[in-house]
């Protein structure tokens, strides 16, 4: 593609950057076939193609974005399947992720939209105040939760809640330290999934340690939810705030890796090399931690893991988050795990195509959201299998709003078979034998 800018604006690093990115894509239009908002829209503008000309024009001209070009880049879900089918390596990640930066400061917004966006970026993150938002939410009636007098957000962040409050938690059995440990690894624990889904963290831990590996636990939000609604000052604080967290933990003895049990949080970390390499004072440690980062499963595919023998084989449907299979290029892995741990897999139709939930959008764009949860468990259901696994806690909440199978994380089934606890999400399922 060819590009117009003028030299003062590839002053800007980023921008440069976009550039850069612009000039790979050569209109093939391959990325439409696998858009999902194309799939549903049939709108050339909320295609990749459609968006990549919405941004080169926005960007080459230095000019504010319209509510034409906010509109088509907010119904973009970021599942980055377009750089799968990409063959000429257009790094779209960076290109969305700039461009919405971009929207953010030169497009006034109307004024909910503002104070829901907002909203969103001061509560999600932040786990105290998500745990209070979720008891205000467990007392609101269900025909109010339901009205269709509320926005369709708050509809949609009421009924999400609810589908916190109805789901059964295993019980958060300790892990155990390893006698010899074999090295260090740190555990991100993040913002919402320590509220939506703990016993992730729980069974991730008891893997781990008895695996060998001696874990320690590193709080803080790695600043993706913000960054995907272009706050983009405001993702670099929360990273800044988790390097110092990495910093401090990596001092007390070499970390063998940084794992992340949310793909979408992990897709986030293993780009802080890229995100933080024009910032000075983050630049050096952003590329050390980013190049630690690992999601559970590459640690657990190279950890001997003590399977114990299932009496029958539990028959699990993968969903293959977008952020695992797009975002870090992981979707043999898991399957292989959950294989040799005894589960029969089915496979997902169409399991290239997002579920929906991708953060924040399926309160921002929850009528898209609904649309692709649907198809997604229509897509589900054909497998036959009697339950759901998937390793993004944004997916595990947004097939759990639509389905009466249980969902859980990939971790939760791992740990189940080497004889932790069975989740509470398969109470009718056989316990491995001991």
């Amino acid at each position: 593609m060819q590009t117009q800018f003028d030299s003062a604006a590839l002053h800007d690093p980023d921008t440069a950057e976009a550039e850069k990115v612009l000039r790979k894509c050569v209109h093939c239009g391959f990325c439409n076939a696998t858009c999902p908002t194309y799939l549903l829209l049939g709108d050339e503008l909320d295609s990749p193609r459609g968006r990549i000309y919405l941004i080169k024009d926005m960007l080459e001209q230095n000019r504010p974005a319209t509510a034409a070009v906010a509109l088509h880049l907010d119904r973009c879900l970021s599942c980055l399947g377009c750089m799968t089918t990409c063959p000429s390596g257009v790094h779209y990640q960076h290109l969305i992720d700039h461009a919405r930066d971009h929207v953010e400061r030169t497009y006034r917004r109307p004024w909910a939209q503002r104070l829901l966006r907002a909203a969103l970026a001061r509560v999600l993150p932040f786990p105290a105040r998500m745990r209070l938002g979720l008891k205000v939410a467990s007392v609101i009636p269900r025909f109010v939760r339901r009205s269709a007098l509320l926005p369709a957000p708050l509809r949609a962040m009421l009924g999400l809640a609810a589908v916190h409050a109805a789901a059964p938690h295993t019980e958060m059995t300790p892990a155990a330290r390893p006698a010899a440990p074999r090295g260090r690894i740190a555990l991100l624990l993040g913002c919402a999934q320590s509220v939506l889904t703990p016993e992730t963290h729980a069974a991730t831990q008891r893997l781990l340690s008895r695996a060998g590996w001696e874990v320690v636990t590193v709080s803080g939000c790695c600043g993706a939810l913000t960054h995907h609604l272009g706050r983009r000052a405001e993702a670099v604080d929360f990273a800044a705030r988790l390097i110092a967290n990495l910093r401090t933990v990596s001092a007390a003895g070499e970390l063998a890796a940084i794992v992340v049990n949310a793909s979408g949080c992990g897709t986030q970390l293993k780009d802080y090399g890229f995100m933080l390499r024009n910032d000075p004072r983050l630049a050096a440690d952003a590329a050390r931690f980013s190049a630690l980062a690992r999601d559970i499963t590459e640690v657990l595919a190279r950890s001997p893991l003590p399977i114990r023998a299932l009496p029958q084989r539990p028959v699990v449907a993968y969903h293959s988050a977008c952020s695992m299979q797009h975002g870090q290029q992981l979707d043999a892995l898991p399957r292989r795990l959950l294989q040799e741990a005894g589960f029969e897999l089915r496979e997902i139709a169409e399991g290239h195509l997002c579920c929906g939930s991708a953060g924040s959008y399926n309160i921002l764009q929850s009528k898209i959201a609904t649309q692709l949860r649907d198809r997604k468990l229509a897509n589900i259901a054909g497998t036959g299998a009697n339950i759901v696994a998937t390793g993004n806690v944004g997916c595990i909440m947004q097939l759990r709003s639509g389905s009466s199978l249980p969902v859980v994380h990939t971790v939760e089934l791992l740990d189940w078979a080497c004889g932790g606890p069975r989740p509470a999400a398969l109470p009718t399922l056989p316990m491995p034998s001991i």
